[in-house]
């Protein structure tokens, strides 16, 4: 096989993976570590990348850009982030969890929830919208250069797109206090693990 051929293996390995039951992760997980240069996982006490994501506005008007760093400073905040939005398993599981849970994220001091994906701002407006989750009061986030994704260690590379590995995490005052990846199963990542840890 030469060059490309392998490149565009690698690259259906990785997307296939943000949406395959955890037993084929494992056995793609190999092909996926090949692709390399990425920057280490996430862990406990990171400080929150200081990146520009973009937050879609209604009526299709201009997205705004919004500093990841500042939104979390001073803040008790819970970020999730999904390989695609208006996929099944994000839009049936892993955001409706975020939706049922935010009174009770409220009550452990959660002061904002924010979704992230590599979707331009204007989907995530359209989904958050759409979903209910902008009602219930979560922020939908644009990181369509994958600066965050890349920044956390948690790209999935791409050579149409770039998408996020899904996971969850807890940051005070722009630190990680808890970080809840889908290595293992997807459901580790919902808010109801996360509220177990909080």
């Amino acid at each position: 096989m030469n060059r490309s051929t392998i490149a565009l293996l690698v690259s259906l390995a990785a997307v296939s993976a943000a949406f395959a039951p955890s037993s084929s992760r494992r056995a793609l997980s190999s092909a996926l570590r090949m692709s390399g240069g990425a920057a280490d996982e996430v862990k406990v006490g990171d400080a929150i990348p200081d990146v520009t994501l973009m937050e879609g506005q209604a009526d299709y008007e201009k997205p705004k850009p919004v500093s990841l760093a500042e939104l979390c400073s001073g803040k008790k905040v819970a970020i999730f982030a999904v390989p695609g939005a208006f996929t099944p398993g994000c839009s049936k599981s892993h955001l409706p969890s975020f939706i049922d849970a935010q009174a009770d994220l409220k009550n452990k001091g959660v002061d904002l929830t924010i979704c992230v994906a590599t979707n331009d701002a204007y989907v995530m407006e359209a989904w958050g919208r759409t979903s209910g989750g902008t009602d219930a009061g979560i922020m939908f986030l644009s990181d369509s250069n994958a600066e965050l994704s890349r920044a956390l260690g948690l790209a999935i590379e791409g050579d149409v797109m770039v998408r996020t590995k899904r996971f969850s995490l807890i940051a005070e005052d722009g630190k990680v206090t808890h970080y809840f990846s889908s290595a293992e199963q997807s459901s580790d990542t919902w808010a109801p693990n996360v509220l177990a840890a909080l």
